[in-house]
């Protein structure tokens, strides 16, 4: 057995806490029969997109069908109409079976009959009514379009529902619009033929990525989880990083890292690393609001980290149509720059406040670790070989998955016997339902927008505000030293990564990348800006919206467990993770970081990477205010101001900033000669 610290918290805290930050987990009690039913459909709903993915022929849009009716009705049986309805089992009425209301077993099989209405139709006479939709097209559309917004409102949030809401108006009262938005318009009759009766809407790229490729790699990290896999990132974090100063924050980024392999949720990586690292970090001496800060801000990165990334990793090879293992090459660095721009700030933050590592007594001892939990490494190890060697990513993850069956069967420290693998299918279908309904209600806003052209439109917006502002920074001196076109690429990355953190405030990253994506590619494409490099950008940003308050769930989270203030934690947060808002503009200038651009050199990576690493540094130190001595403010203003040479990269920007960092670096040598002598 390992010799881990035991967590301060229990399970059921821990899992009270998951739900009260994480919506999509903060599921409706029921009574015993109720729940062994949806327990059954969960695990009929994993058996069945396996089968599809492995065996079966399937039709695209009966497969894209068959998801929503698992998602739409598991969600109404799974979640209240009112949140707060989640937290107990209410009492006996007669308009409630087993605490589940009857009204939404009838919403449920409603959503059920108006997703399979569509592909039950033979395609003659479908094809046939496209552009002209009968009455009862019209009803089962209109009930789906209805259905899948209370769904998302459920089980995401509001905000969501909101601004699809918002978009379905645009396209109703288009001629009203002001200015450029201006648009001729549709009927309501017009907005379901597009949204229903076509893939342009909510049967479009979004579901069908989640019930090809996402639904099968949620599962697979289920599974690995369940046969040891994180315990072995965890143990094997500890014993490298848990005896050097500050040890185990700096677990919490390794961990953090290797878990982000297998898990694509910022929350789900918070509560399932933080419940051993943060009270380690408040054990060796870190404040309760930065120990929680540090956990959820590594745990963003595994969003960013392949091979499982998240949902929007899927949605991006379908969009660009390129295969899965150029976009995990393309994500590793600016991942492997996430993590360490954490390290530097947290190695700085236990030197300046002189922390200790983890004593001998309390780190676990490799040999057991690999003992135990070796052979959990292998699905991981059979899936990153599959996608690499060029096979689909649903081929991937259907192997992937029998490989962690195999050895949960035969790994005897974690046996996975047929109760287990019940239960770990039920709860990986269990993790997609959010995820499943917002991509629904994102494909709404996705066909508003191919229907009416609203994603060029408001990059031509952004494009001239930005030319605007440009123009105006470039009459100023020594602003005048660069190009109007310069100063207009830069300030439409910062308009683009404003909204994506604005927007990725109350949504999922995935929704908040899709409906980006629709009008920054537009903007960016206008600026000879790759596709890749455009969709990455926005992807980025929309991630670091999870500790970006005043809506940092991750940071609420990991808040939950260290006993601080949410708030300030995400405070905190941001500032650790400031390393991630300056990467995706290094990509955009010189996008050799992401291996895969048409005029990819090594030299020029090479380069690239350096000056990232410097610049991500220099940030660190200027928001820790630690070198190697506490330093006074001009000094990190200085520091900072110079980082930023760092974005654009190349050896003359790099040879300047290394030079005016010579007289901060020369006051900092003085400084510790100054304690040394005190």
């Amino acid at each position: 057995m390992t010799t881990s610290p035991a967590p301060a918290l229990t399970a059921e805290q821990l899992a009270e806490i998951e739900r009260k930050y994480d919506p999509e987990t903060a599921f409706r009690p029921t009574g015993p029969r109720i729940g062994h039913l949806i327990t059954a459909i969960l695990v009929a709903m994993s058996v069945y997109h396996f089968y599809a993915a492995g065996f079966a022929l399937i039709p695209e849009l009966m497969h894209r069908a068959i998801h929503i009716s698992f998602v739409l009705s598991l969600v109404f049986l799974m979640f209240s109409w009112r949140r707060s309805m989640n937290d107990q089992l209410p009492p006996k009425a007669w308009y409630r079976i087993e605490g589940v209301a009857i009204l939404d077993i009838a919403l449920a099989l409603l959503g059920v009959a108006a997703a399979m209405y569509l592909p039950l139709q033979s395609a003659q006479t479908l094809a046939m009514r496209v552009g002209n939709p009968s009455t009862q097209d019209v009803f089962f559309g209109s009930a789906l379009v209805l259905l899948t917004l209370e769904a998302t409102r459920r089980s995401v949030g509001p905000t969501l529902p909101i601004i699809a809401l918002l978009f379905m108006g645009f396209a109703l009262f288009g001629p009203w619009m002001p200015g450029a938005l201006k648009h001729g318009g549709t009927s309501w009759l017009g907005l379901i033929n597009h949204l229903y009766m076509t893939n342009q809407g909510i049967y479009g790229i979004a579901i069908g990525v989640m019930a090809k490729y996402v639904f099968l790699f949620i599962v697979f990290g289920v599974l690995a989880t369940r046969i040891g896999l994180g315990q072995l990132f965890i143990d094997v974090a500890m014993v490298l990083a848990g005896r050097y100063s500050g040890g185990p924050a700096k677990v919490a980024i390794f961990s953090s890292a290797f878990m982000g392999t297998i898990s694509g949720s910022s929350i789900a990586n918070t509560v399932t690393t933080g419940a051993l690292t943060i009270p380690a970090m408040k054990r060796v001496g870190y404040p309760a609001r930065f120990a929680a800060a540090v956990e959820a801000t590594a745990s963003t990165g595994g969003q960013i980290t392949p091979p499982i990334l998240g949902a929007a990793a899927f949605i991006m090879v379908e969009y660009l149509q390129i295969p899965l293992r150029d976009v995990l090459a393309a994500a590793l660095f600016p991942a492997l720059l996430h993590y360490f721009g954490i390290l530097i700030m947290v190695h700085l933050e236990a030197k300046r406040l002189g922390l200790r590592g983890l004593t001998r007594d309390e780190l676990p001892k490799l040999g057991i670790v690999l003992k135990q939990h070796w052979l959990s490494v292998i699905p991981l190890v059979i899936l990153v070989y599959l996608i690499l060697s060029g096979r689909t990513p649903d081929y991937a993850a259907v192997y992937g998955i029998i490989a962690c069956v195999v050895v949960g069967v035969l790994n005897p420290t974690d046996r996975l016997n047929l109760k287990d693998l019940y239960n770990a299918l039920a709860a990986g279908a269990r993790n997609t339902l959010a995820v499943g309904a917002a991509a629904a209600t994102v494909g709404i806003v996705v066909g508003v927008v191919t229907l009416t052209g609203v994603g060029f439109r408001i990059g031509y917006v952004i494009v001239q505000t930005a030319g605007d502002i440009g123009a105006t920074l470039g009459s100023l001196w020594p602003l005048s030293l660069f190009t109007a076109g310069q100063w207009t690429l830069f300030v439409s990355l910062i308009l683009i990564a404003i909204a994506c953190i604005i927007m990725g405030a109350g949504i999922p990253t995935t929704a908040t990348y899709i409906i980006l994506v629709a009008v920054a590619a537009p903007a960016l494409a206008v600026q000879q800006v790759e596709p890749l490099v455009a969709h990455f950008f926005v992807f980025y940003y929309g991630v670091l919206a999870d500790i970006t308050p005043p809506v940092a769930l991750a940071a609420y989270a990991a808040a939950g467990i260290a006993g601080s203030n949410p708030f300030q934690t995400g405070n905190t947060a941001f500032r650790l993770g400031i390393a991630k808002a300056l990467v995706p503009f290094v990509f955009v200038y010189s996008p050799s970081l992401l291996l895969v651009n048409a005029d990819f050199t090594w030299s020029a990576f090479a380069i690239t990477l350096t000056g990232a690493a410097l610049g991500i540094a220099c940030l660190g130190v200027a928001f820790s205010g630690y070198f190697i001595a506490p330093m006074r403010k001009l000094e990190r203003w200085w520091t900072g101001i110079v980082s930023l040479l760092f974005i654009s990269p190349g050896l003359e920007t790099m040879a300047a900033g290394i030079v005016l960092l010579l007289p901060v670096v020369f006051l900092q040598i003085k400084a510790r000669q100054k304690l040394a002598a005190s």
